[in-house]
Parts: C-alpha cells; structure tokens; sequence
C-alpha cells in the first residue's frame, strides 16, 4: 500500500470513527433531547394557557370598564340635562324679575330694569362658571341677596303706587358690587 493510500485509509478510519462517536453521543443523549423537547412543547402550551387566561381576564376587565364607563356618561348626560333645565330656570326666572321691575317701576326708563337684570345674569354666569364649591356658594349667597333685594324693592314700590320711587336697595346691592 502506497503511502497516499494509508493515508486515506486513516483518514476515512478516523472520520469514520468521529462519526460514529458522535452518532454515540446523540444516541446517549437522545433521551435528553426528547425530554427537553417535551419540556418545550409543555412549557409552550402552558404559555399559551397562561395567555390565553390572562386575555380573557382582561376582555373581561375591559367590558366592565365599559360598562361602568357607559353608565357614568349615562349619569353625567343625565345630570348635564338637569343643569341646564335648572339653568333655564333661573333665566327665566330672571326675566320674572325684569318684567316685575319694569311693572312697578314703570316710570324709570327701560335701562334701570335691562341694568338691573343684566347684573343678575352676570351674577348667575359666574355662580354656574365657578369651579370651587365654596366660592360657587358665596356667590349663589350673593344672588339670593341681590334677587331679594329686587324683590322688596317691587313690593314697597308696588305699596307706594310705584311714584317716583328707585329700586333703592338693589341699586345700593349693584353700588356695593361695583
């Protein structure tokens, strides 16, 4: 035998028996491997529970946000509706006193009546504008006392006939504001 062909022949015999150490291995470890193959499937199905689980908890969460989020928009609408019927009220209520003004000062230019109901919508813009519930409070405090004021006004005026006399007490709550 050539010197090439020994050469070859330790070559394949060692290739051969690299080979066959490591079809050796695998096959030692081929149980290992399975394992850790079925170690991976079980870990990724119980991923797939475990997210699955939380998914659903979370949908569940989520439509119940909703809901509780529809009903307070509910109440919120409901009350907006109020605020304005109740708003409504007081304008209208407001222009009773103009007109009531106007009855029992029926000699003073349409101005003093257009004056005095103008100072009782700004004093109710700033009531329902108000943001701080005391302040808010002190300045519906503030209407009342203006709106009865305008009130006895009307009413000694309307015991005087009405002659000659001014809404003393709502001009002097109008002169404090000022």
């Amino acid at each position: 035998m050539s010197v090439v062909s020994r050469w070859l022949k330790e070559a394949l015999n060692f290739w051969r028996s690299k080979r066959d150490e490591d079809l050796r291995w695998h096959l030692s470890r081929q149980q290992d491997v399975a394992e850790l193959h079925r170690a991976r499937v079980l870990a990724e199905q119980a991923l797939l529970a475990q997210l699955k689980k939380q998914s659903q908890q979370l949908a569940h969460e989520l439509e119940l946000n909703e809901a509780r989020n529809r009903n307070e928009l509910e109440m919120v609408k409901i009350q907006c509706k109020q605020e304005l019927k109740d708003y409504q009220q007081y304008l209208d209520s407001l222009d009773k006193l103009k007109r009531s003004l106007q009855t029992s000062y029926a000699h003073l230019p349409e101005a003093v009546a257009f004056t005095i109901h103008h100072h009782a919508k700004q004093l109710l813009n700033r009531m329902w504008d108000e943001q701080d519930p005391q302040e808010k409070l002190k300045i519906e405090m503030q209407l009342i006392q203006f709106m009865t004021a305008v009130h006895e006004d009307s009413l000694s005026s309307l015991q005087r006939d009405g002659q000659g006399t001014l809404p003393q007490k709502t001009l002097a709550f109008i002169e404090g504001e000022v």
